[in-house]
């Protein structure tokens, strides 16, 4: 995979950030999202890859197949999510990202569920989580791997009633939580960097959420386990018909995303640890957004000037 691309990916990140960021604080979910979709849409035909293409929280997958194919059209798989966390935007919240993932044919897991139970770590404490333990269990492990008290580390944690569990377990390990109303895709990204001030990302969120962070972590070298989320008789049923087998089984990051070819850029629209949102200023704006690649291991945060009275050519 060319590792251009990953710039190139930039572009649809960029603009759909851009498009969207205007309606942060608005409460207005349905047009924050609908103009990053429209953004993304747009850009991603001029982006040198064929596939499929599975889009936000729904897991909508479409046949993404440019006007004029070209020699240098890549044959892979992409998640993407225009506005991750268009509610954060809609109110002004943090957390917000445009993002998307790329690898081989193939290389993404398809959860038969909506809800995956996650577990995040960075580089320095790779080989040291087991999703099956316990909270604390696994805090020790990583507290002693990245050589400092339990109590030192700090938790992401998505505020939903059905991570509440979760909460009071860490909470009573004694290790700090940053509780966040959305954005765990952006939480994620963040704890596989090492530096950023998040050391675990643990938690039920969303089947999109999980691949997309599951390519960030490949990317940077850290680690990852999930289980499905069974939480009703719908969910027992789709795992059954896939054939998935025992529904308590253990993902670890190579299920989840295979191959040795994973990229992802990010854009933020508002605010994250890693990235700044989206800074409007007279006739223009400025983006920050980061760019990851498996195959080099290389990470950058690029920051971009955008003027308006030059629009750019998407042909």
């Amino acid at each position: 995979m060319d590792r251009n691309l990953a710039l190139e990916l930039i572009r649809v990140t960029e603009a759909a950030a851009l498009a969207s960021a205007r309606w942060m604080g608005k409460g207005q979910i349905e047009e924050a999202y609908h103009s990053a979709e429209e953004a993304v849409t747009l850009v991603i035909k001029s982006i040198p890859i064929s596939g499929c293409v599975t889009i936000g929280k729904s897991r909508k997958r479409v046949q993404k197949t440019p006007e004029k194919q070209t020699s240098r059209d890549l044959n892979v798989d992409v998640v993407l999510d225009p506005l991750h966390s268009v509610h954060a935007v809609a109110y002004g919240w943090p957390n917000a990202i445009s993002v998307i993932a790329v690898a081989n044919k193939g290389a993404f897991f398809d959860p038969p569920v909506p809800y995956v139970n996650t577990i995040v770590v960075g580089p320095e404490a790779i080989g040291q989580i087991d999703i099956r333990k316990s909270a604390l269990d696994n805090l020790v492990s990583v507290a002693e791997a990245k050589r400092c008290y339990v109590e030192d580390l700090t938790v992401t944690i998505l505020d939903r009633d059905r991570n509440q569990q979760t909460i009071a377990d860490v909470r009573e390990s004694g290790a700090r939580i940053q509780l966040i109303r959305d954005g765990d895709v952006a939480a994620a990204i963040a704890a596989s960097v090492p530096g950023s001030g998040v050391d675990l990302v643990m938690g039920i969120g969303s089947a999109s959420a999980c691949l997309l962070s599951a390519a960030a972590v490949k990317c940077a070298g850290g680690d990852m386990q999930a289980q499905l989320h069974v939480e009703n008789d719908e969910a027992k049923s789709a795992v059954k018909k896939s054939h998935f087998g025992d529904p308590g089984r253990v993902l670890g990051l190579a299920d989840l995303i295979g191959g040795e070819e994973a990229m992802l850029a990010a854009t933020a629209v508002t605010d994250s640890e890693l990235l700044r949102g989206v800074q409007f200023k007279p006739g223009g704006a400025v983006t920050h957004s980061i760019v990851m690649r498996q195959r080099s291991g290389t990470i950058r945060l690029i920051e971009a000037n955008h003027r308006f009275d030059r629009r750019p050519d998407y042909k």
